[in-house]
């Protein structure tokens, strides 16, 4: 299962009340006030792992508590800080605020920490209450509340290239080509539920990440299909590859399908087509007159295209190359 949205609500725990004491020793009938301090509350504290992939265990438990400062108490002893609640999430995670929707923290990188919601300052005993007037205060600080948020968390993959096209196109076949990822592939639609990443090493100085975006289809933007769970990791590449099936481009559009395909793009973020694409021919191996494929090919005059077959392997070492050449241009990697 793949769960990239989720819905938490977060109490940072609250401060502990101070002490109200005062010195009770043998002989020291009127021993002043000896209150100590309460704790301070722990942190809400979110961390980033890049070993977790889904938002899946927020499905289940979308409540966190903090643990509250412990009480001062006497002989001037203050009470122990509160624990932090520590919440991993996978990298790529967005912490929005429910209510306006404002982007709180965007994770990029592993290990990452970023405190969500503060714990409550302990109060203070009445030790820091005595005055010349009052010289003993029955009174204390209660701690103060800890922060509390309800927020939405949103996973935005992070990968160089995405690879985009209608199912069923070979997205997959051409990604487990290209990387040691060994994703779900079968004759149907929507085979792939959840996005594939993978790590290309080219020539063993180079790499990146490639993923490929599943379930985009006409009206994806409104949720057809499984485009509207998936767009949102568009976002975040640096290069697309539009993965076109040609094996049977005599009865099917193929330049109706791209158009599709990058409307739908639009409709959900319209920045999304100012990245570079580059178009790919998949399943040539079907084809026998390819001189007809070169005659569709220039109708793609504004993007590189490549034809290729996921299937035998041709065309991958080239369409690799240019791939590697366009990231490290973008990236400096």
């Amino acid at each position: 299962m793949f769960i990239d949205i989720a819905h938490i609500y977060v109490k940072a725990g609250d401060g502990g009340p101070g002490s109200v004491s005062f010195r009770r020793e043998k002989f020291v009938p009127k021993g002043g006030p000896d209150g100590g301090d309460g704790g301070k509350g722990g942190d809400i504290v979110f961390i980033s792992d890049h070993n977790l992939r889904s938002l899946m265990d927020f499905n289940y438990k979308n409540k966190y508590k903090a643990q509250d400062g412990v009480p001062g108490d006497r002989r001037n002893m203050f009470g122990k800080d509160g624990e932090n609640m520590e919440i991993r999430v996978p990298v790529g995670t967005l912490l929005k605020d429910k209510l306006t929707e404002e982007i709180i923290h965007d994770f990029q990188v592993d290990n990452e920490i970023f405190i969500l919601a503060h714990g409550g300052k302990g109060g203070k005993g009445n030790s820091h209450f005595a005055t010349s007037v009052n010289q003993t205060p029955y009174y204390a600080q209660k701690g103060l509340a800890g922060e509390e948020r309800d927020v939405i968390m949103e996973l935005k993959l992070i990968a160089d290239v995405g690879i985009i096209g209608y199912p069923n196109v070979g997205k997959s076949s051409i990604i487990s080509k290209i990387t040691n990822s060994r994703p779900k592939i079968a004759d149907y639609p929507f085979t792939t539920l959840v996005p594939n990443l993978g790590v290309v090493k080219y020539k063993d100085d180079k790499q990146f990440v490639i993923a490929d975006v599943p379930g985009l289809i006409e009206n994806a933007h409104t949720g057809q299909g499984l485009g509207h769970q998936f767009l949102r990791h568009v976002e975040r590449t640096t290069l697309l590859v539009h993965v076109l099936d040609v094996a049977d481009f005599y009865d099917r559009d193929v330049v109706k399908d791209y158009k599709v395909i990058n409307q739908e793009l639009v409709l959900f973020n319209p920045d999304i087509l100012k990245k570079e694409q580059i178009v790919v021919f998949n399943k040539i191996d079907a084809v026998e007159d390819r001189s007809r494929l070169e005659k569709l090919k220039k109708k793609f005059k504004n993007h590189s295209v490549y034809m290729i077959s996921a299937a035998t392997g041709e065309g991958i070492d080239a369409l690799l190359a240019e791939i590697t050449k366009k990231v490290s241009e973008k990236n400096d990697i």
